[in-house]
């Protein structure tokens, strides 16, 4: 499959027009099959899928030494164009306790060490730190991975979950690829003035949970047993009645996927695609595909057309707004820069 490619920020690489959201392979979803998920990330870089997101911190390093393990085993061509984006600065404990984050240059300079050992690479073509730490300002954090940059050891600058005013201050520091934050259609808070913001400093979005962790993909049924450590279980918007509500959104949009011949989760990523698609491609969703299946049934919404009509309708099924609970705990939510 030939994909079509854009620009993450003016001066970010180029990818194809979606992205693999690797941490379900590892992390806060449940058990994962370690062959499957390596067979996974070779059949999205035969698809044309470059961009692999991960964090150091995912599974503590886990995630990181999958990748690297799938990228060694690809095919020589497949490994050249692979692109890798890694969010750093979560500090965690041995029984899987969260500690904070770290932006101190000390420890980026800490963090990217351990990465491209993990992931056996010379370089990271995209790296960002994975919440602002609020205790260092953000131009000496971006300040450490731009002279990680000019040594060779990360090609672009990224930033995650900050809000438009960090975004003006990072771009005024050094030069920004992207911006990694939630967006999908029952998570549209950047449009205020998030959005707005990276494109009039030219810095693309790459997108991630654009199924709602599952809640939105057609998959997720009222009754799923979730298994133990599965992040959903203490996530708002899966609890009570807060999951009836958006379960009754979903039931609307697939009245529209049916109508269109496609999945629910291939229209939600569509109508992702589309919010770029008219500003230079300018969002790249990333999907968290962690099988095959699920990846060729994300790879389909390339192919989906929403047209004024389409569009229309949607927003009707699912306005701005329409989700029932926030899309974090409230301790995590306060972590958040881009909700203040």
């Amino acid at each position: 499959m030939n994909l079509p490619t854009r620009t993450l920020g003016t001066t970010g690489p180029r990818t194809a027009a979606l992205g693999l959201g690797c941490m379900g392979m590892s992390a806060l979803y449940g058990e994962s099959d370690r062959t499957e998920s390596i067979a996974t990330i070779h059949a999205a870089l035969d698809a044309g899928v470059t961009l692999l997101d991960t964090g150091d911190f995912y599974a503590m390093g886990h995630n990181e030494m999958l990748i690297g393990e799938a990228l060694r085993s690809a095919p020589a061509a497949a490994r050249a164009h692979a692109l890798t984006s890694v969010k750093f600065g979560a500090l965690r404990d041995p029984d899987g306790g969260w500690s904070g984050y770290d932006g101190r240059p000390e420890a980026v300079r800490n963090f990217v060490a351990y990465s491209l050992q993990r992931l056996g690479v010379d370089h990271i073509d995209v790296y960002r730190i994975a919440r602002l730490d609020p205790d260092v300002p953000i131009e000496e954090t971006v300040g450490a991975i731009a002279e990680l940059v000019e040594k060779g050891h990360v090609r672009h600058i990224g930033l995650s979950e900050v809000g438009a005013e960090t975004i003006r201050r990072a771009a005024a520091t050094a030069p920004i690829s992207d911006l990694q934050i939630e967006y999908s259609l029952i998570s549209r808070g950047i449009e205020d003035t998030i959005l707005p913001t990276t494109r009039e400093l030219g810095i693309g979005i790459t997108a991630y949970g654009v199924l709602s962790r599952g809640l939105i993909s057609g998959h997720y049924t009222r009754d799923r047993q979730l298994a133990p450590g599965d992040f959903r279980s203490f996530s708002p918007r899966f609890q009570g009645e807060n999951l009836d509500h958006n379960l009754n959104l979903v039931d609307q949009l697939r009245k529209i996927a049916e109508q269109k011949g496609v999945s629910v989760a291939q229209i939600a990523i569509a109508w992702v695609l589309s919010r770029g698609s008219q500003h230079d491609n300018d969002i790249v969703p990333l999907i968290g595909a962690r099988s095959r299946t699920r990846l060729t049934e994300a790879l389909g919404a390339l192919d989906v057309t929403l047209d004024e009509a389409d569009l229309a309708a949607i927003e009707e099924a699912v306005p701005a707004g329409a989700a029932a609970g926030d899309r974090y705990a409230a301790a995590q939510m306060a972590d958040l820069d881009s909700e203040r």
